[in-house]
């Protein structure tokens, strides 16, 4: 008789920030032998078409106090408690070997039952300041692997500091030869995560358009805008003769990234971790409504070693953010050196560091 395959559960919140480090667990674990299972939300499945075919997805009822009026937010208890009795049921039949938690509300259900049923489990951190969620459970797991360093975590906890892993499309391009701004095509990318990506379609297109002559005549634009703003973004670029491709989600982020000669970005955990690992010069602007003030946090790191210019959102402007522009795009030698800074942030065992405490905390698990 064959043994039995290992399952691993991973709940995770519907954004890029959980869903992306989530993907990078689920794919190293499939190399290992194990089952992996994916617990999200209608959010989150925005995001597993880059998941493997072979990770089990399981959708959970959406419940959040942040969104609704408040008649759904008095149903939100009513939903994560079915959500807890259905993931209850469902580990009493699997038992699962390990439940990691990237934080969100749709990791609740997961975490709870796990808790309850006392299965190992974990959560994955990804800011220097713990979220809502993962702060709940911070106490409640075997491990709080941490994404940012330091990270703020309640007296007591068991952590230890992993890194943001990475989806292996990044870390195939991982180290990308950076090509050095010049008199010839330079791409500059822009991204932000949903939630803060408004003032990005606000403020960096009229940034752009007042670059230098030199400079503008050979920048092209990839701009990741939210729905509501792409018309208006993508209009402002034709009318200013500004080479610009406009979109909601950019599937090919790693390939676009590695291309660039400056990423202008929010200072989310992936975002940061993305530039790392490829090694790409940066502008950073911290959404200033993070919980905890966490993207200023993820930001200081890379901002300390040299690789990015960190610019808060309230002293953001045109420009002056195209003022900073100007200075990394016309300063060949300044650009490449900001380029091997942000290499040096990059963790690329991540990934495997993380493969490994699960299986380390599974493994305890047995032995209790």
């Amino acid at each position: 008789m064959s043994e039995r395959q290992p399952l691993l559960i991973i709940a995770a919140g519907g954004t890029g920030g959980h869903m992306f480090p989530a993907q990078a667990l689920a794919e190293v674990m499939l190399r290992r032998g194990w089952r992996v299972r994916l617990s999200t939300d209608a959010r989150g499945a925005r995001y597993v078409g880059g998941f493997p075919h072979s990770v089990e997805i399981e959708q959970v009822a959406s419940a959040t106090f942040a969104r609704g009026g408040f008649l759904n937010k008095l149903m939100v208890p009513f939903h994560i408690a079915g959500g807890v009795i259905g993931a209850s049921l469902r580990m009493l039949r699997d038992k699962p070997d390990a439940v990691v938690g990237f934080g969100g509300y749709p990791s609740i259900p997961a975490l709870v039952a796990a808790w309850a049923l006392r299965r190992p489990r974990m959560v994955h951190e990804q800011n220097g300041v713990l979220g809502r969620v993962n702060r709940i459970f911070a106490r409640r797991v075997d491990l709080v692997a941490c994404g940012t360093w330091p990270t703020s975590l309640p007296e007591g906890t068991q952590a230890e500091h992993v890194g943001n892993p990475v989806r292996a499309a990044v870390l195939e391009r991982a180290g990308a030869a950076y090509i050095a701004p010049g008199d010839y095509p330079m791409s500059v990318l822009v991204i932000g995560g949903s939630q803060g990506a408004r003032i990005l379609s606000d403020v960096v297109p009229a940034a752009i358009a007042a670059l230098p002559d030199a400079i503008l005549r050979n920048v092209r634009v990839s701009h990741q805008a939210r729905d509501e703003d792409m018309t208006r973004v993508a209009r402002f670029y034709a009318e200013a003769g500004i080479d610009a491709d406009v979109q909601p989600f950019f599937r090919d982020v790693p390939r676009r990234m590695s291309e660039a000669q400056l990423v202008i970005s929010r200072a989310g955990a992936s975002s940061l971790a993305d530039i790392s690992i490829i090694g790409r010069p940066a502008i950073l602007i911290p959404y200033a409504a993070a919980a905890g003030d966490h993207q200023a946090a993820n930001a200081r790191g890379l901002a300390a070693a040299g690789g990015a210019i960190v610019i808060p959102e309230s002293r953001l402007s045109e420009a002056g953010l195209s003022e900073q522009i100007t200075a990394v795009l016309s300063d060949p030698r300044g650009a490449s050196m900001m380029a091997q800074a942000a290499l040096s942030c990059g963790m690329p065992d991540a990934p495997k560091h993380l493969a490994d405490m699960v299986e380390d905390i599974a493994n305890k698990g047995q032995s209790r």
